[in-house]
């Protein structure tokens, strides 16, 4: 893609809200607008991070036999009363009229639609267990919405339900789901703790939230430090090696303020090896039994050749707000630093433009057409600016690896810099090497 051909928008002036770095350079570099007060339209570099981060959800839950469905985003009242709650659920959810006076809603999570579409669609235990997932926007209507992405009323979230026959085996759809939870942040380049949580609004009685470490942090994290050291990969997929995954995890105190408690911290855990912190939570997973199956009448034939309500859980991410906390794990001093897994692009290059000067172009072009050939997602930077102009805006950009075409290249080697590490002078072949590996 050339630079001069991508809708851009960069910006020096920030509305005086944009408090924390996420907020702040999504809008410097023109990742997102705002279209009122915690709504944004996604610009096309937000979108794409986004896009990408949703691929590597999909991909691990695929991979644990969750299968992907999509729901409507505005939903029935009537359900929402069969459950019980559609008076409980707050001011948060937005309510809705159509023109015949039909009560409608805006839906903050699915629980209900999806327990009346697997009520009206599975009658025997033969079928089980199921693993529905979808990717979809969400709206819940923050009474403070701030931090831009972090804490909007529109988002976009990928959220998952399973069902099951019995307590037993819903537990092990929980530990699947926890285990996809933890592989899908590795890949993201996090390092995520997942904590025993409370279960708030979405009830039951089994719930844990993945808390990433930042100083932008609404949660405060009191954490056993050697919970960091957890190698999952020693873990594979049957339900022992995930039971014992769960279990080790569960041996090392981990608490957000609800749950915190002074003398527990002290005893489990040495002074050393606290951690006071702050965290942001990235994903949220629960387990409530017959919470919603028993009200909705979601009943199955059970081989006891009786009729019981199904055993669900509930498994959370929000898709648009990872692209906000993976900045403010990452990022530092206006230098945009994404995961090579979801950067917008693999590399970019950035010739020296001017009118003494025009071999720098040429050669930028031969290079994009080569790295194009080789299927790398390039960038080329062919406006005419400045230099110091060109490195600042690709520092705030983000993308991982940079071909630099000035003074310092020679006939058939450039520079070639990863971001925040010194330059090499390389060839062509040893970049494209370089970049794949």
């Amino acid at each position: 893609m050339l630079l001069s051909k991508i809708f851009l928008p960069l910006t020096k002036d920030l509305p005086s809200e944009a408090k924390i770095k996420s907020h702040q350079l999504m809008l410097r570099a023109g990742m997102i607008k705002q279209s009122s007060a915690g709504i944004y339209s996604w610009l096309p570099l937000g979108f794409k991070v986004m896009k990408k981060i949703e691929n590597i959800v999909r991909q691990e839950q695929n991979n644990i036999g969750a299968q992907e469905m999509l729901m409507p985003t505005i939903q029935s009242a009537d359900i929402w009363k069969e459950s019980g709650r559609y008076n409980d659920y707050g001011d948060e959810m937005l309510r809705i009229k159509d023109r015949q006076g039909r009560e409608m809603l805006y839906g903050p999570t699915n629980e209900e639609l999806i327990t009346e579409i697997f009520r009206s669609s599975i009658k025997s235990y033969k079928s089980l267990p199921q693993m529905l997932y979808h990717i979809q926007w969400k709206f819940r209507d923050e009474i403070r919405p701030r931090f831009g992405v972090m804490r909007c009323r529109e988002f976009y979230m990928k959220d998952a339900y399973s069902f099951d026959i019995s307590d037993e085996e819903a537990k092990k759809s929980y530990n699947r789901m926890f285990y996809s939870y933890l592989k899908i942040f590795s890949k993201l380049g996090l390092k995520a703790i997942p904590m025993e949580a409370d279960t708030g609004p979405i009830g039951g009685e089994l719930s844990h939230e993945f808390i990433i470490l930042a100083d932008t942090g609404e949660s405060n994290v009191y954490a056993d430090k050697k919970i960091f050291d957890i190698n999952t990969d020693k873990y594979d997929f049957s339900n022992k090696s995930l039971d014992k995954m769960r279990d080790e995890f569960s041996s090392f105190y981990a608490v957000t303020d609800e749950k915190f408690n002074k003398n527990d911290f002290d005893a489990k855990v040495k002074k050393n090896d606290q951690i006071r912190a702050k965290g942001i939570e990235i994903g949220h997973i629960f387990y409530f039994g017959d919470k919603y199956s028993k009200p909705l009448n979601c009943l199955v034939d059970h081989q006891e050749g009786k009729k019981v309500p199904v055993k669900m859980g509930s498994y959370g991410i929000g898709i648009s707000r990872l692209v906000g906390a993976l900045i403010e794990a990452n990022s530092q001093n206006d230098v945009m630093k994404w995961p090579k897994s979801v950067s917008p692009y693999d590399v970019v290059i950035i010739p020296n433009i001017n009118k003494n000067n025009k071999q720098s172009i040429e050669t930028a072009i031969k290079i994009y057409n080569e790295l194009q050939k080789q299927k790398i997602d390039v960038l080329l930077d062919d406006v005419d600016e400045n230099m110091s102009v060109k490195f600042k805006k690709h520092d705030l950009i983000g993308v991982p690896y940079q071909i630099i075409i000035g003074s310092k290249s020679e006939e058939n080697r450039f520079e070639f810099k990863e971001v925040g590490k010194d330059a090499t002078l390389l060839n062509l072949k040893e970049i494209i090497e370089k970049i794949k590996n």
